[in-house]
């Protein structure tokens, strides 16, 4: 018997979408994001170094609104690239990124 590998996404269900985030940090070893979108584990979402400090990572998102920080050999920031930020109950600031639903 084939299977059928079309995706049965019921009706109405928000497709998810690519979204990127990008980073810069001259002397990072490690740099990961801990989030809403993974139960803020920093260990499930490691970015990809592309060299020279900058670090970049795809995710794949439903639409919606997230808030996220990239922790940098083990130290939690905000994005400085987040066009907004939210506080965190730890009196600092957590990063939004807001994936719209696709057109």
């Amino acid at each position: 018997m084939k299977k059928d590998k079309t995706n049965h996404q019921p009706a109405g269900e928000p497709r998810s979408k690519p979204a990127r985030i990008e980073f810069a940090h001259a002397t990072a070893t490690a740099v990961r994001i801990a989030g809403t979108f993974n139960d803020w584990r920093p260990e499930a979402t490691p970015m990809i170094s592309l060299g020279e400090g900058r670090w970049a990572k795809e995710l794949t998102l439903p639409p919606g609104t997230y808030e996220y920080c990239v922790v940098v050999d083990g130290a939690w920031m905000a994005d400085p690239l987040a066009k907004e930020t939210v506080p965190n109950p730890f009196g600092g600031l957590n990063s939004v990124l807001r994936v719209a639903a696709p057109a």
